[in-house]
């Protein structure tokens, strides 16, 4: 290797290590830890615990609709400072604690959820413009890839070990109290300007609203997933173990995407959004055609790269290109796509849940390519 090709080598190496490389990837890394514990092991820990299907739809829809009310506040009456950010931080630890002595009690465990919701829906984004603020494209991936190693490793680690609610809420408060202390130490990174509540109420969700439409149903269509199809695997004999281990493969194939799609990011990136979302639509009907088939869910599994790492890099850089109000659109994303789109989606996952889940999920996915494909030709006119 000659000199001249080591020091590109030595600079990205550099910018990895970097102390603000580092804080993210260490937040990323938690902060997709307890979305791991909250999404593949809380809901059958309410199962086990004598819930409903139909409840735990109604539990997982609360945090997403919270995320969905939040943008709408922020717009006309709060900034997102570093300040809400902080008290963000500590509100969802809280309500992690609050979990322990409410879970086994319906409406009180939902009143927690909502106020969980409501402050996840507002780190999240802070943090996203700062990484999209200071990072290129490919070191965006490589950073934001230790979101799905906390991913990975805790659907790994409890996959095997747990054998009890509380100790799936001890991992729960643990990664969010780590998520805090980290996201803490990224403020003073912030270099992106607070805009007032005045300027954010400018804000236009009607311009592009064929793309927000589309976002939302996209994300509809992922509500069978997130929320059962750890219980829809393991009802066709499948094991909670095995079951963890296709979770992980599916991380894996998204951290691969993550490190390597820098160059495909400097293309279209609404071709990418349309092509992401069409193999998602796919992704869902061969969950319906193939239930018990170990192999066939691996590679339906693999299709994770796409379907989540690709459509929602690509997706948030597209929203960040789109609007000046930077942190706004960020929550606004995170609103529709998994705030709303969560929220419904889980509702309606959980009236669904059974032998057509998803192949409904798989029709709605495909809604979401068309309507992408509506935004992308008024787009054309708009310029």
């Amino acid at each position: 290797m000659t000199f001249s090709a080591v020091q590109p080598l030595s600079k990205n190496m550099n910018r990895l290590l970097s102390p603000l490389a580092l804080l993210l990837s260490a937040f990323y890394f938690f902060y997709f830890a307890l979305i791991g514990v909250y999404v593949i092991f809380m809901p059958k820990v309410l199962l086990d615990l004598g819930y409903e299907a139909f409840e735990v739809g109604v539990i997982y829809a609360a945090a997403p609709f919270m995320r969905f009310l939040l943008p709408f506040i922020f717009r006309h009456f709060i900034a997102l400072t570093p300040k809400v950010y902080l008290g963000a931080l500590l509100v969802s630890f809280l309500a992690t604690l609050i979990f322990w002595g409410t879970i086994e009690h319906f409406y009180l465990y939902l009143a927690a959820n909502l106020i969980f919701g409501g402050a996840m829906g507002i780190s999240l984004p802070y943090v996203e413009t700062i990484a999209l603020a200071t990072l290129s494209k490919s070191h965006y991936g490589k950073v934001r890839l230790w979101g799905s190693l906390g991913f990975m490793g805790i659907a790994l680690w409890l996959g095997k070990v747990l054998t009890s609610p509380q100790e799936a809420l001890y991992y729960l408060s643990a990664v969010t109290f780590l998520t805090f202390v980290f996201g803490t130490a990224l403020i003073r990174y912030d270099t992106t300007s607070h805009t007032s509540a005045q300027e954010d109420a400018t804000f236009s969700l009607a311009k592009y609203w064929a793309f927000w439409v589309s976002v939302f149903l996209m994300q509809v269509g992922f509500g069978g997933f997130y929320n059962f199809f750890t219980i829809y695997e393991t009802s066709h004999g499948i094991s909670l173990e095995m079951t963890s281990w296709m979770w992980s493969f599916g991380v894996i194939c998204e951290i691969i995407m993550l490190y390597f799609q820098g160059p495909l990011l400097q293309r279209n990136l609404l071709n990418i959004l349309q092509f992401a979302t069409f193999v998602t639509a796919l992704r869902w009907l061969m969950l319906y055609l193939f239930p018990d088939s170990i192999i066939l869910t691996f590679a339906s599994q693999s299709l994770h790269a796409i379907s989540f790492a690709l459509y929602h890099t690509a997706a948030i850089t597209y929203v960040f290109s789109l609007y000046t109000q930077k942190k706004l659109a960020q929550q606004f994303f995170l609103g529709i796509a998994f705030g709303l789109g969560g929220s419904v989606g889980a509702v309606l996952s959980g009236q669904m849940y059974g032998e057509y889940l998803f192949l409904i999920e798989s029709g709605i996915t495909f809604m979401a390519f068309m309507v992408l494909w509506i935004h992308q030709r008024r787009k054309r006119n708009l310029a």
